[in-house]
Parts: C-alpha cells; structure tokens; sequence
C-alpha cells in the first residue's frame, strides 16, 4: 500500500511539473541560503584564527593604557626601551622581546611616494611576527645601537616605489630622514581582516627615536612566551613587573594593556561563531516560507482534487491512505528541493568563498541539518492539507464542481 502511494503521489507531482517545480524553488533557496551563510561564517572564523595563528599563539602585546587616575581619563605614559629590557631580562617564561614605535609617513623614491606605516624596531621584530628574508639582510648591531639610516622594506612597498626591481642599496626617503634599503620581506598578503601585511618600512628603533619621532618613547612591546602553556604566566608576570615599574600601588588600576592574541582569537572566534548562527538562522526563515508555499500549494491541490478524493473514498479508500498520500506527495516535494537546496548550497557557498578568498570550510553535519529540518517542513506543513482531504465526505465531494 505504501509503495502504491508513493507512485500515486510521485505521479501526481509530475502530472502539474511547473507547479511542483515553483513550490520546491522556495525549499531549495531556503537549504541552500543556510548552507552557504554557515559555510562562508566557518570560513571566516577559519580565517581569522589561521591568521592569528600567523602571528604566534603565544604571543603577547604590551600597550598603554587608559590612565584612570585622574577624576577624569587621560592618556598614559608611554613605555620605554628599558621596559622591554626588564621584561627580557626578569621573565623567565619569555623568549624574544621586541619594542616598537609605529608612525604612518610618506615614502618616496624618485618621482615616486607611497603612504606606508614606518616601523621602528629591533631584530626580534622579524622572528615574533613570522617576517622572512626575501633579499639582503637583517640589520647588523652597529646599525641597531648607532642610529644608522638603514631601512628593510615590505614587499608593497618593494612593488610601488621600485616597480619591483631590487632595491637593495637604493635611497629611500620617509620625511627628513634618507635611509638605504639593506633588506626585502617576503610577502605574507592580505590578512583576513583586509590588512595589507606588506606595507611597511623598518628602520633600527634608535634611528626612529632619534630622526623620525625624536623622542624616546615606545608604543608597543611584542613579546613571545617560551611555549604555548606558559603564556598565561608571562602575561601575569609581565603585569606585575609593569605594574611595579609604573609604580602602581595595590588598587590603582593598570595604566597598559597586556594583550593575549590566543584570548583574542577565542573572542573573535566567539563573535564570529555567533554572526555565523545569526545568518543561518536568518536564511533558516527562509525554509519556513518555503513550507507554507507547500501548504498553500497541497491546500489548492486538494480543492483541484475534491472528486477525485471523492471517488476513492466512494470505493472504499481509507481515510489514513488518502492522508497519506497527499502527505507523501508534500514530503517528497520538500525532501527534492531540499536535495537541490544542498546543491546549490554547496555551488553557491564555494563559489562565494573562492570570490571572497576565504577558506571552504564546509560542516557535513549541517548539510544533513538543513536537509532534514526540509523533510521535516514537509511533514509539518503538509499534514494540514493532507487532514483535510482525509476528512472530505464522500457524498460531498461527489457533488462537488
């Protein structure tokens, strides 16, 4: 009996193709719509931690702070070099330490000017960042303790003032200082955040201090704990000794910001994790439009049919069996489109992720969420419909035009 209803139902489908085709068209945006939202929101969060990953799980990134001491907030004193000594020399869960002073410039190479971010730092730098040598070489101790004008130049930077020729020994300007190109950086590209992680200049920290921003302030300490299991110790380690280096007595709140990039790539992963459920659930209302488009479609259809339910009660039909095959016929409506939906979900989601340069990190498991939530559509939005051709009467139906 049940195989019978199937190809009664299967036929009935066929018999109307374009209004079977319209009334699928709804689930089949609906699955595809919650598939490619989970799988583009998987892939950014894939993304951002890849990227993060990049620059060192354990890595932590002393700052100033806000300075609450005041009745009103005020910005706080700038670290020094000797901060970062400190850190390197008392620590013992830290491995490399690099200060770094950051200022946006214009560098120009003949005819030719570029807007950059100009870097003031020391060796270290490179290794705490994940930076390799494309060509020359790091700056040599002379260069770093003597404020000599010597620069290494991100491969943007490299691409836009030299055309891409090599500029090792060429003159670069960045404001009154002319520094000679000693090194390249090999290029790491857009980060998932739209950060070009090329366009740079680095100079020795003390040619910064002393030619560029002449002052002897730091805005940042990169700092590297000795494993992935000791970061939580150093950076409890390094506010306390920044604390006491700051003088702050107990109370006083902290005027910098120890920052864990493995924290920070748990929040975003967090926000992003969330964004992803939001659009699903936003593209998932689509599935329920696409179940009241059954209903509607499954209500005329049994309107259309009224005798013909009619003669097969008349004969001796069961209720049940007409119920069931009118549900039959919505299911297998729902479960098609939803078949389609994961399809075009998938053609969709990696087109979208190749435009978007984003990983195609698909999750199996909402593939068969998204195709049940579409079976079960159908067997909640088509019970309607189906009752109530299960409950015509006989007689009436037959009288029925």
């Amino acid at each position: 009996m049940i195989w019978a209803t199937i190809v009664m139902a299967v036929r009935e489908i066929r018999r109307n193709t374009m209004r079977s085709t319209l009334t699928t068209l709804g689930m089949v945006i609906g699955v595809g719509s919650v598939i490619t939202m989970v799988t583009l929101g998987n892939g950014a969060t894939s993304q951002i931690t890849a990227d993060i990953s990049k620059m060192g799980t354990n890595l932590l990134i002393v700052s100033p702070g806000s300075d609450r001491r005041g009745p009103t907030a005020a910005t706080a004193a700038s670290l020094e070099a000797e901060d970062a000594h400190a850190i390197q020399r008392e620590i013992t869960t830290v491995a490399d330490v690099a200060p770094a002073s950051s200022r946006g410039m214009l560098a120009v190479v003949g005819n030719r000017n570029w807007s950059t971010v100009v870097t003031g730092t020391t060796n270290e730098y490179f290794r705490i960042r994940g930076y390799t040598m494309a060509k020359g070489a790091l700056f040599s101790d002379v260069q770093l303790q003597g404020s000599t004008p010597v620069c290494i130049v991100g491969d943007t930077v490299k691409r836009e003032l030299f055309l891409g020729r090599d500029p090792i020994g060429e003159t670069l300007r960045i404001g009154t200082l002319s520094c000679t190109v000693v090194g390249a950086v090999a290029s790491k590209g857009q980060s998932s955040f739209g950060q070009d992680q090329d366009d740079f200049v680095i100079v020795p920290l003390t040619a910064f201090q002393h030619r560029v921003a002449g002052s002897n302030d730091i805005g940042t300490i990169f700092v590297t704990a000795t494993r992935d299991s000791a970061t939580l110790k150093a950076k409890h380690q390094i506010s306390l000794l920044m604390r006491d280096r700051r003088r702050l007595v107990n109370g006083e709140a902290d005027d910098f910001v120890v920052q864990d990039m493995k924290e920070l790539g748990a929040a975003l992963g967090s926000v992003t994790g969330a964004l992803t459920g939001l659009l699903g659930a936003i593209a998932g209302v689509s599935l329920v439009v696409g179940g009241i488009g059954i209903m509607n479609i499954m209500l005329v259809s049994v309107t259309e049919r009224t005798r013909e339910i009619g003669i097969r009660l008349a004969i001796g039909a069961l209720g049940r069996e007409v119920l069931l095959q009118f549900l039959v016929e919505a299911v297998t409506l729902a479960t098609l489109g939803g078949a389609l939906g994961v399809v075009f979900g998938l053609g969709a989601s990696f087109a979208a992720a190749s435009a978007l340069k984003l990983p195609f990190a698909i999750l199996p498991q909402i593939i068969v969420i998204a195709f049940a939530f579409s079976a079960t559509i159908g067997i909640v939005f088509g019970y309607l419909p189906a009752r109530k051709a299960s409950r015509l009467n006989p007689i009436e139906a037959l009288r029925h035009e």
